[in-house]
């Protein structure tokens, strides 16, 4: 199965870089199955329900959201309608929507996407993640019910990531992380077959700070004093993000490479 993740989707820019673009992606790499993170598609923080429409049907088969989820509150009812939008599993106990569900591709091939929120440096308390996560990997066996298991790993730390890379080996195609908005370099494959990513970066305007306008954050940085409201950046987006490809009869990574371009970041392809 060849699969795409898409990074944190950032403001208008970077819903017009997957508007434009990942249709085109899907015909050439020959993809199954797509996940964009929307996390910040609206306005930087949360996604609407027609953003999320939009992601949809540009060729999405997944939007994962993380600890802006519900700031746009119309995600609220959104969610409970449309089962292709996931937030996390740990996100609250009454949250509504899911944070795991089995998809399928084209050929029937069964997907699990999943998402967790990390909990170091996040400025709100969530519950552990890996016993989030558990259950879930243990009733979708790689190889049985799903032929390929994503997770979506939205956090702060690197070490954290990883660990929950190493934490789902054997039990994951691909754990890929969220939220920094930053692209790193260390996309492989683990020993039990996971492929891993610490984060794929963001969809978005790299001419800024992490997707936004960069004179506001510079000027809270050098006075430490609050201001005006943050903007996204609305320059030629970067879509990034990382391939995987897997072996459909034990759910295994094969091949895992990382995603990006446009705009201003070095050109990667599978």
């Amino acid at each position: 199965m060849r699969i795409l993740f898409l990074g944190d989707v950032m403001g208008r820019a970077g819903r017009t870089v997957v508007a434009t673009r990942l249709g085109a992606l899907r015909k050439d790499w020959a993809l199954d199955f797509v996940v964009v993170n929307g996390e910040n598609a609206s306005s930087g923080a949360g996604l609407t329900a027609a953003h999320a429409k939009a992601l949809l049907e540009a060729g999405a088969d997944c939007v994962t959201l993380g600890d802006h989820a519900f700031d746009q509150k119309d995600m609220l009812s959104f969610i409970e309608q449309e089962p292709r939008v996931l937030r996390p599993l740990n996100f609250a106990k009454t949250a509504p929507g899911k944070g795991a569900r089995l998809f399928a591709d084209a050929r029937g091939r069964k997907v699990l996407v999943a998402q967790v929120l990390g909990q170091v440096f996040m400025k709100r308390p969530f519950d552990d993640p890996f016993s989030a996560i558990q259950p879930v990997l243990q009733a979708h066996p790689l190889g049985g019910l799903a032929q390929a298991v994503i997770v979506d790993m939205h956090c702060e730390a690197t070490s954290e990531k990883m660990a929950m890379g190493h934490w789902c080996d054997g039990r994951a195609s691909l754990v890929v992380g969220t939220h920094t908005h930053v692209p790193t370099a260390d996309a492989m494959i683990l020993p039990g077959g996971c492929g891993y990513l610490t984060d794929a970066g963001m969809c978005g305007d790299y001419n800024s700070v992490i997707g936004m306008q960069k004179e506001e954050p510079m000027r809270r940085f050098i006075t430490q004093m609050p201001g005006g409201r943050f903007e996204p950046a609305g320059g030629e987006a970067t879509l990034s993000g990382v391939f995987v490809e897997t072996d459909d009869r034990t759910g295994r990574a094969t091949r895992i490479a990382p995603v990006r371009l446009g705009g201003r970041l070095q050109p990667a392809t599978p």
